[in-house]
């Protein structure tokens, strides 16, 4: 490991943690110091998902085995995506959250790498971090290739004709949520606005929208009603940090994914929309 890979958090000056939601080291408690500085300077592939929000930290190692682009800090906010790591069994997760030290060795990993959906077999160590009072504040998770090496995953069937619409003010997420869709077989565009989507909407046909709620301007909930007036067929799917429930509270029919959502979670609920999808020319 060379000097400048090995970062510490007596050498903060070169990260700008203003940029994340925990603010600065010297705010956090004594844990998650130290559990950050182990992470920094270890070679092995680490990750910590921090308090209720599962803030996501993790280092280079990590950043290269789960094939994610690695930051100038190691972490940030909640990501779009779900860490695999952190989202494969909610039972084992609850079970770390509650105080419990796992290892599962061997588990199948499904991942976004290169652009494409991947899987690799992975031992994964669970630690719970425990602040000066013994509560568990957050999980860190060291991780490393299984002995046998994990076969490829299988191409995803293509969603027939469904071309999809995707509404996302954030360029990064927006980058991200469309390269996967076409992996997966869709045809996709996309829109930073909902201006801009109402616009495109105007010129063509799709089969769902794919919408962050939250936009500059038009919220997605509105876009989603102006869009179904013009086009009735299409199908409606939310990205937001609201939960499932409030589309129940919605008057027209949606399907709405809490961010941090899986890549497993995207497939599933894209392929059932694309499957009410009424069989027309779009």
């Amino acid at each position: 490991m060379t000097q400048q890979d090995s970062i510490s958090l007596h050498t903060l000056p070169p990260l700008d943690w203003s940029r994340i939601a925990l603010g600065q080291p010297a705010t956090w408690p004594a844990c998650l110091r130290l559990s950050v500085d182990i992470l920094l300077n270890c070679p092995l592939a680490m990750a910590i998902a921090w308090g209720p929000e599962k803030i996501l930290l993790y280092n280079k190692a990590y950043a290269a085995l789960m094939g994610v682009r690695p930051e100038s800090v190691p972490g940030g906010s909640v990501p779009i995506l779900q860490p695999p790591v952190f989202g494969w069994n909610h039972a084992a997760m609850e079970a770390v959250w509650g105080g419990a030290a796992l290892v599962y060795p061997g588990q199948a990993m499904p991942l976004w790498r290169d652009g494409a959906p991947s899987e690799l077999l992975l031992d994964l160590h669970y630690t719970p971090l425990r602040d000066e009072a013994g509560a568990v504040r957050g999980v860190l998770c060291a991780l490393q290739l299984a002995a046998a090496p994990a076969p490829a995953a299988p191409e995803a069937p293509p969603p027939g004709q469904a071309r999809v619409l995707v509404v996302e003010d954030n360029p990064d997420a927006r980058y991200l949520v469309c390269e996967m869709l076409r992996a997966l077989g869709y045809e996709v565009e996309a829109a930073a606005d909902a201006e801009q989507a109402l616009a495109m909407l105007l010129d063509s046909r799709y089969g769902i929208l794919f919408s962050d709620v939250s936009l500059p301007g038009m919220s997605g909930v509105e876009l989603a009603r102006c869009a179904l007036r013009g086009q009735p067929q299409l199908q409606v799917v939310f990205a937001s940090g609201y939960g499932g429930g409030f589309t129940s509270q919605l008057d027209f029919p949606a399907v709405s994914m809490q961010k941090p959502y899986e890549i497993d979670q995207l497939r599933q609920v894209l392929a059932s929309a694309a499957a009410r999808i009424p069989t027309v020319r779009l």
